[in-house]
């Protein structure tokens, strides 16, 4: 079922992606400096989404990786805990 309403979301972007490109057909010039290319308004669009996309992921790489490398801090410290307990478990006890 959750396969299904996937597919229907991406068949409805697609949909609406395609639609988007041929309404937004018209050629504009975008200086970059050092050359002037003319491109098609939407082909300009989806590289600015698409570099926006990129720039997000990259972005949240490095903020996902430090959680990571916490977590996995926290599970060694947890191990080294509950090994110290089971050894203080099985210490005989003295005195008394």
């Amino acid at each position: 079922m959750i396969n299904l309403i996937k597919f229907v979301l991406v068949v409805i972007f697609l949909v609406v992606g395609a639609g988007f490109t041929v309404i937004n057909n018209t050629p504009v010039q975008i200086d970059l400096y050092f050359v002037a290319p003319t491109l098609e308004l939407s082909l300009v669009l989806w590289l600015a989404v698409g570099a926006g996309m990129l720039l997000g992921s990259l972005a949240s790489v490095s903020y996902f990786m430090r959680f990571k490398r916490e977590n996995a801090d926290l599970k060694r410290q947890s191990r080294l805990i509950n090994q110290e307990v089971k050894n203080l478990r099985s210490m005989p006890i003295n005195g008394h």
